[in-house]
């Protein structure tokens, strides 16, 4: 009598590509790593976005839409499942980070910390080297190593 072997992520194969990292991320960890889902954003023209899972980097990306930035994070946030979720935005475009802060505070119905870090000397200046958002990934991967001013954000089913 033959059965079939189940896959063994039969469960994940719709799902987006960074999501599908972090869950593999997740079934390999040692449970050393810290248990923190980070995500670095490199606010401009071209948005850069780097992701951090279990200690590792599962994903670096560049956005021309801010809603569409904004659904891959809230897909990632959604479905990656950590004790602490930081999302570090650049202060290089002020007024866009606090855009982006704004609409993922009104489209993501879960607790998460927002920082706003300090993103001076975050950018190679290397002539050509913008091909493909490759300057605005590496920003947005040095904006998740550094500290910032951060603020605890509640759903507002939570705060009414």
């Amino acid at each position: 009598m033959n059965h079939p072997i189940p896959l063994l992520f039969e469960d994940i194969t719709e799902k987006d590509i960074v999501v599908i990292h972090g869950l593999i991320s997740q079934k390999i960890d040692s449970g050393l790593n810290q248990d923190q889902l980070l995500l670095g954003i490199d606010p401009g023209k071209q948005i850069g976005l780097s992701v951090y899972y279990l200690g590792n980097e599962i994903s670096s990306s560049f956005f021309i839409s801010t809603d569409k930035l904004i659904e891959q994070v809230i897909n990632i946030l959604a479905e990656l499942k950590a004790k602490q979720k930081i999302i570090k935005i650049g202060n290089g475009d002020m007024k866009m980070a606090k855009n982006i802060a704004e609409l993922l505070n009104l489209k993501f119905c879960s607790n998460f910390e927002i920082e706003f870090v300090d993103e001076r000397s975050t950018t190679l200046k290397i002539k050509n080297f913008n091909q493909r958002g490759k300057r605005d990934m590496l920003s947005a991967q040095f904006i998740t190593q550094r500290n910032g001013y951060w603020r605890s954000v509640l759903p507002l089913s939570i705060t009414g």
